[in-house]
Parts: C-alpha cells; structure tokens; sequence
C-alpha cells in the first residue's frame, strides 16, 4: 500500500467515489515546509480555482490534512484525474510516515 497526502480535493467523499468507486478512511496529519498557492485550471466550461502545494522558504509554514492508504493502481488513478497542474512527490510528513503529495508542475 502506498500513503497519499491531500489537502484538497481528494478529501471530499463525491470526489472519491467518482475516482475509486469507494470512500477512504483518512488520519489527520501535516507536511512542513511548504504552503499552499492558489492556481486556476482550464476546464471543460472555464477556469477553476484550486490550491497547489508549493515548498516554502519557511520550514516552519505547514500543511494541514489526510493521509489515505491506497493501492498502487488507485494511485494511478489519482494521477489521471489531477490535471498536469499538478505533480506527485513523495514527502516525510510530520508523523514522520512518507506519503506522497501533489505539487505544482512547474
């Protein structure tokens, strides 16, 4: 099993339906050293708001969210519903678990 950190999206039980046909069961946790960015992303009937988790010159800044363990092909799944906006890094969260996370693609 692999860990995913969201602080976004992929909280939301609809969303998660729509991706893995289940919902997740999460635990709280939070990754230091980055902040969030607000990004807009093109969509089928406009632009969209999101928010991007970006490393931040403050290590002390922090991230607040979910960790959910998931199969290596969820995984894969989650990687096709995020746009290419985003990229996926593995992370050490303040547990000390790592997971990985979505980032901006730069």
């Amino acid at each position: 099993m692999e860990l995913l950190f969201s602080y976004g999206t992929l909280r939301s039980k609809q969303i998660q339906m729509q991706i893995f046909n289940k919902v997740l069961v999460g635990t709280q946790d939070q990754i230091l050293g980055y902040k969030l960015k607000s990004l807009q992303i093109e969509e089928e009937f406009g632009m969209a708001d999101y928010v991007v988790a970006v490393p931040s010159e403050n290590l002390e800044d922090i991230i607040h969210g979910a960790v959910f363990e998931v199969t290596n092909n969820e995984l894969l799944k989650v990687d096709q519903f995020e746009s290419n906006s985003y990229k996926r890094v593995q992370v050490k969260l303040k547990s000390g678990r790592t997971a990985w996370i979505y980032t901006e693609n730069k």
